[in-house]
């Protein structure tokens, strides 16, 4: 046999093992993809559940999802009680973290009232910027039934810059980029709801 031979002897062998992978790739896709999707949904359901109480709602808020082109907003979900508007669920990025963007989840009502606000990503210093996360702190939880308005945009800054939510000891920066966004978009809530009557 020569070299030749030999070379597309091994050729057509890596060539059936590469069919053979991608096959059992392929199959391996299509029997997990609908379980993959059902724990995708499941966790969202259980994160919005966190943001928006299920009282608020009687539609499946995670089908109304939007992207936006908005700066302060990045997608929007609807919530609607018997047909009526009852709260967003809003999804946006805190781009000045210590160490980087922080993504958040927030419930926000018509009215400007935030249900609930959740970390989904962050790259914050452990045990400093990471008591943003409920499994380290209850600080997030501070947000809950807090209403903004044009009268009270003083409050929603940390304590350091003349407002009312805590910041945490030697990590000033990761709670005041949380609190600005929280504000950012709860504004652009309000903003987009007087735009619409």
């Amino acid at each position: 046999m020569g070299v030749g031979q030999t070379s597309v002897k091994y050729g057509a062998i890596l060539g059936i093992v590469a069919l053979i992978c991608t096959i059992i790739s392929t199959a391996l896709y299509f029997l997990t993809k609908d379980k993959i999707e059902a724990e995708i949904l499941k966790q969202q359901q259980e994160l919005l559940a966190q943001v928006i109480p299920a009282n608020y709602y009687d539609n499946d808020v995670t089908a109304t999802c939007k992207t936006t082109e908005s700066r302060e907003i990045e997608k929007i979900c609807t919530a609607l009680l018997t047909g009526k508007v009852s709260a967003y669920a809003v999804e946006a990025t805190a781009p000045d973290g210590y160490s980087g963007a922080i993504r958040l989840l927030m419930g926000i009502t018509p009215e400007g009232e935030v249900l609930g606000v959740r970390v989904l990503a962050h790259k914050e210093t452990p045990g400093l910027g990471d008591k943003i996360e409920t499994r380290v702190s209850h600080w997030i939880l501070s947000f809950n039934h807090q209403k903004i308005s044009e009268d009270n945009l003083q409050d929603w800054a940390v304590k350091k810059d003349g407002g009312k939510f805590d910041q945490f000891a030697g990590a000033t920066i990761t709670p005041r980029a949380v609190v600005n966004q929280v504000k950012r978009s709860a504004l652009a809530v309000l903003k987009n709801e007087q735009n619409n009557r």
